[in-house]
């Protein structure tokens, strides 16, 4: 349907009904009062009086219904379908009164029916069922218009409101339904053709970043290669040399490849965790492999530890390696002291408490520790990524563990919650 059509329907409409009410109208006329007619009644009363029936009047042309009654109001005769009620019901009705007399005394009367008032009130009830039905068809008309811009207007841009915001949200596998014969046909096509573009953009967008994370991943993982080398050779060299300048200098060379090699495994285990390719191989291990752990982490022998508490925990043993490795580097490197290590079993957990004695870190900054890239104020001067503790954090949730720090008044502790089997 279409506004022209339904401007059509309803002139048609409009036109049909004043046409009926027209020939209504002009179909109810008011029949005229025939005097011939009327006289004639008269001398047919008045000869026939007291002898009145029906048989008497069918000579008579008189088209009008009519009532005789006597000097008392009493009913001598009536056309059919007449219903005298009283003379002054009649007088009421406009009725025409004609006296009948016999002997020059009035007898009588005649009451000719004045039929206006019911042809009038026939035309309104004729008016009323077509103009009620003019309406009706004209409701009909408006309802069935309603629906139909509901259909096609007022629907499609409740589908474009619900497309646009699911692009707003990022869901962009949702296409956006074109129904056959939608006035928005290219409208909406073109919305749709948007959120294709959209997609595909993301697409490219997220392929570019992986691709430049697996090249930065790929970049470390080699760099790593030939800094092990320059540290095996330093290492041989300061075996060998005894001259302390050339010690002073090989150790330079060392401290600089080590530096080199913690910078770029940082950032290759934040570019791979990105990539969602940090893979933790959890599986029951005794908590005696923490002992042989923490001995690895102890190349300083600064590290007090008392025996692990015995029992069986989840966890990964190279990941847990690297977890305590960069707890116990952190140490060395802000607080400068010796390392206390206590465990205890609380709540289904097993508890590693890392104690160190420095300074410790402002309340402001605890919070933040674990953030990626953060570095607190005392690194300043001091060589680091700020990924340790958050590639420790990721490592740990993901053996289903916890780790947590607080200041003590004589140092700073590390949790480290691993969970038991």
């Amino acid at each position: 349907m279409r506004i022209k059509l339904a401007i059509v329907m309803i002139l048609a409409v409009f036109g049909a009904g004043i046409s009926i009410s027209v020939v209504i109208i002009k179909n109810k006329n008011i029949s005229e009062v025939d005097l011939v007619a009327i006289n004639e009644v008269v001398k047919i009363v008045e000869n026939n009086w007291g002898h009145i029936n029906e048989e008497a009047f069918n000579t008579s042309s008189i088209i009008q219904p009519f009532s005789i009654v006597d000097h008392l109001g009493n009913v001598i005769y009536q056309t059919p379908g007449n219903h005298f009620i009283n003379l002054y019901e009649a007088i009421k009705n406009r009725d025409t009164v004609i006296d009948v007399e016999q002997n020059d005394k009035i007898v009588g009367k005649i009451i000719i029916r004045n039929e206006e008032q019911e042809l009038l009130q026939q035309m309104k009830n004729e008016l009323i069922v077509s103009i009620s039905l003019i309406f009706s068809l004209l409701m009909m008309i408006g309802i069935l218009y309603l629906l139909y811009i509901h259909r096609k207007l007022l629907k499609p841009f409740q589908q474009l409101q619900n497309f646009a915001a699911n692009v707003a949200r990022g869901n962009l596998d949702l296409p956006l339904n074109i129904t056959r014969n939608n006035y928005f046909g290219a409208f909406t096509e073109s919305f749709d053709l948007m959120r294709e573009e959209l997609h595909a953009a993301r697409q490219r967008e997220y392929e570019s970043n992986r691709s430049k994370k697996e090249l930065v991943a790929t970049l470390s993982h080699d760099i790593k290669t030939p800094v092990a080398s320059i540290k095996a050779v330093s290492e041989l060299m300061l075996m060998q040399v005894k001259d302390e300048k050339v010690i002073k200098q090989v150790n330079t060379i060392y401290s600089k490849a080590e530096q080199i090699n913690l910078l770029v495994t940082d950032m290759f285990h934040a570019t791979l965790e990105e990539l969602q390719q940090l893979k933790l191989t959890i599986t029951e291990e005794s908590s005696e492999v923490l002992a042989g752990i923490i001995e690895n982490a102890n190349y300083d022998n600064q590290i007090i530890y008392e025996p692990i508490t015995p029992c069986l925990i989840l966890m990964d043993v190279v990941r847990m390696q690297q977890v305590i490795d960069n707890i116990i580097g952190n140490s060395y490197k802000y607080a400068g002291t010796r390392v206390t290590i206590k465990s205890q079993i609380n709540q289904g957990y097993l508890e590693l408490h890392i104690l160190d004695f420095g300074p410790g870190i402002s309340k402001e900054e605890l919070p933040l520790l674990f953030n990626k890239y953060y570095r607190g104020k005392n690194a300043d001067g001091k060589n680091g990524s700020g990924l340790g503790l958050y590639i420790s954090k990721y490592f740990m949730e993901n053996m289903q563990g916890q780790i947590s720090c607080h200041n003590r008044n004589d140092g700073f502790t590390v949790v480290l919650k691993i969970k038991l089997v």
